[in-house]
């Protein structure tokens, strides 16, 4: 009967984190699904044009979000806050989230309008520069609203209100599409603008993201008779101490990791365009199997949070390990998938027999990895929900920094691998970080589970 009711409730917990987790995979899918259209919708320009849009949003996105990490503290207090039944605490938090986007918005606009001025001295394909400055220098304007889509997003997924994350961003791809078609190509009386074209309609979309959150929280606030914008609290000094403390380290794990791809694309900048556009492809593949882990990560650390508010510890671990079966799960199939049909995946993206021969072993490679890419980013979005965030930074930074991509820069430009050698240090990375997190995962959930048993 124990046994019996033992997995009656282990089955209740993989329902609720299912609920919990598959609105935010839609929506991170329905996220680097708009990298997905942007890419394949300069592809029919140019193989340069290809690497443009993927270098620039490389060097946008490193330094873009380190703001946004730093507003993931909030899914460890929003989410602990709910637990304990705190629900003013939760609004408490997401006013201190704000006013931390608006203080980082400015700081990050200068240094990305600046990004480009790097580019003679870092060696890139003239034929390639030139374009990415453009993208990047319009894609600079949607900071603001993408920071405060980012602050209202972990406040909803604390609350449980998942469902407007998911119609933002599904929606918002449709807003992206429209844009692409109407702006790159010059459809409807617009201008043809090329790259250019493209950044301009992420913004718009970033714009309608940010409304559509702003407003399900103010309806969230408003349903339980506690008005968004008529009790907003000020700045709080300790509060905002507190966000940092476990959002600095959150942001800097992140800055590690995109950081890390980012810097492999600036390398693979200096090569010809074939193998930029084919490393960009890839990696847009590898990317879009990783929003389910990540969806899934960021179901963890809610999960993992509420019960560590609820002070259950057995059951903040068996959330965490629920979620680790989920994402390795689907990994699997990826894998298998980016081995058994690398040419169909590819064509997709561009006609060009050069760039499509030079990504079948890309694609290869990220099968390799893929397991442990799920293991690494669950186990951190778990450890988030527990309040550490400490380790998965040093590990990104011991992995890519200190190890894999000095790898990949020897073997690819000393050894003559090419792209194939700075991919192979990435993967190399991947897998000695997924170990690391794991252990550090297995060992404080241990801790926190026998510390709290009745």
């Amino acid at each position: 009967m124990r046994a019996q009711s033992a997995q009656t409730g282990l089955k209740e917990e993989l329902r609720s984190l299912l609920a919990l987790a598959i609105p935010v995979i839609l929506s991170e899918l329905g996220w680097m699904s708009m990298s997905i259209v942007d890419t394949i919708m300069v592809g029919r320009l140019s193989a340069e044009a290809i690497g443009a849009v993927g270098m620039g949003n490389a060097i946008y996105y490193a330094p873009a979000l380190f703001g946004i990490g730093i507003l993931l503290g909030l899914d460890t207090l929003v989410s602990q806050a709910y637990g304990r039944g705190d629900f003013d605490e939760c609004h408490r938090w997401l006013s201190q989230g704000v006013y931390i986007a608006l203080a980082f918005t400015p700081v990050l606009m200068v240094f990305l309008w600046a990004a480009p001025l790097a580019f003679p001295y870092l060696r890139i394909n003239p034929a390639v520069s030139q374009q990415t400055s453009d993208y990047l220098r319009v894609l600079n304007w949607g900071t603001l609203p993408l920071l405060l889509y980012a602050g209202f997003r972990r406040y909803l997924q604390g609350v449980k209100r998942v469902g407007p994350v998911t119609f933002a961003l599904i929606s918002a791809n449709l807003i992206n599409w429209g844009g692409n078609w109407a702006l790159i190509y010059g459809h409807l009386g617009f201008p043809a603008m090329g790259v250019r074209g493209s950044a301009l309609s992420t913004c718009l979309a970033r714009v309608y993201m940010a409304a559509v959150l702003i407003f399900a929280a103010w309806k969230n606030e408003a349903g339980r008779g506690h008005p968004l914008f008529a009790h907003w609290p000020g700045i709080a000094l300790e509060r905002l101490r507190g966000l940092l403390k476990l959002g600095v380290p959150a942001a800097g794990q992140i800055v590690m990791e995109v950081g890390a791809f980012g810097a492999a694309t600036v390398m693979a900048g200096r090569l010809a365009p074939a193998a930029l556009a084919a490393h960009q492809i890839a990696l847009n593949c590898a990317a879009f199997s990783y929003m389910v882990p990540l969806g899934t990560s960021a179901a963890a650390a809610v999960a993992v949070g509420h019960a560590v508010g609820a002070g259950d510890g057995p059951r903040a671990r068996r959330a965490g390990w629920l979620a680790l079966a989920i994402g390795v799960s689907f990994m699997a199939c990826a894998a298998v998938v980016f081995l058994l049909a690398p040419h169909a995946i590819l064509v997709i993206y561009t006609n060009q027999e050069a760039v499509v021969e030079m990504g079948v072993p890309l694609l290869a490679l990220a099968a390799a990895f893929q397991i442990f890419d799920g293991i690494q980013t669950i186990s951190t979005g778990a450890l988030r929900g527990l309040g550490e965030t400490r380790m998965p930074m040093l590990a990104n930074f011991a992995g890519y920094w200190i190890f894999g991509l000095p790898l990949g820069y020897v073997l690819c430009f000393r050894h003559g691998r090419g792209i194939f050698g700075l991919w192979t240090g990435l993967t190399l990375a991947l897998i000695f970080i997924a170990l690391v997190l794991l252990f550090q995962w297995r060992r404080d959930s241990s801790r926190l589970a026998l510390a709290t048993l009745p």
